[in-house]
């Protein structure tokens, strides 16, 4: 679908200087528990030799476009069937839990068995108060943390995607299909948990990310796209739809 944004644009003009990005917390309390997102940075061990792939232009221009999300809190989960034949999580930690079992469940959800992709393949979500929005047509796409080693791999692969947070912005989640339920999965507090890449108009355009405020048009806009999904199988058919109701300004830097 061809989508032409009419909203205000920087007033420097169309295009010029970076994209800029904007970040919040869909959140009142807890928020210190979801650190900022970060620039993907590789390590910097070899990087003083003049041929170190660390100092290789290709390998910072990949860099530079990805941000990194880190896990919140640690978790081990487990998958189990009750003897009604019914899906639930198992809370491996159990009272050793650092997350409430009351808010794992809040949080963490199992997707209804109806909706997996592939018939034994449970599909889990995560979900996260991360918002992504931007005044200029951008997309965000969110992938696996591909440059990250796990000495145990994750038992399964997550769900990506790829949406215009320009239009339609929306608390991400983490959502994982769980190739092999015979496995725990298992998550550290601080461990990269997903990358998100932003594109726009021009592929050598840098992005800038900044933290945003929560403004009464931000919430208001929110409010009025939320919960299409429940209703709408292609929810990206609302997008003209979502575009007339779209404040001219989403981004606004949050102050220090």
């Amino acid at each position: 679908m061809d989508i032409t944004l009419t909203y205000a644009r920087p007033s420097e003009g169309p295009g010029a200087g970076p994209a800029v990005v904007g970040w919040l917390r869909d959140i009142e309390k807890g928020g210190v528990l979801y650190d900022p997102p970060e620039r993907l940075k590789g390590p910097e061990s070899s990087g003083t030799h003049a041929k170190s792939a660390a100092r290789c232009p290709a390998v910072i221009q990949m860099e530079s476009r990805y941000f990194m999300v880190r896990c919140p809190f640690d978790l081990h989960i487990g998958f189990a069937r009750g003897k009604d034949g019914r899906p639930h999580l198992v809370n491996r930690m159990g009272a050793r839990s650092p997350v409430r079992p009351a808010r794992i469940a809040e949080l963490l959800v199992l997707v209804s068995e109806a909706e997996w992709r592939v018939p034994g393949r449970p599909t889990i979500q995560l979900k996260l108060p991360y918002i992504f929005l931007s005044d200029e047509p951008v997309y965000l796409t969110q992938l696996a943390p591909f440059a990250h080693y796990r000495r145990e791999p994750l038992p399964g692969t997550i769900f990506g995607g790829r949406f215009p947070i320009s239009l339609w912005p929306r608390p991400i989640m983490w959502a994982f299909e769980w190739h092999e339920p015979e496995r725990d999965i298992v998550l550290s507090r601080g461990e990269p948990l997903f990358y998100v890449q932003f594109e726009t108009d021009r592929p050598e355009r840098p992005v800038q990310l900044v933290e945003a405020e929560m403004t009464p048009e931000v919430r208001g806009y929110l409010d009025h796209i939320s919960g299409a999904v429940n209703f709408v199988n292609q929810t990206f058919s609302l997008f003209r739809a979502a575009e007339a109701a779209r404040p001219a300004r989403l981004v606004v830097p949050r102050g220090r």
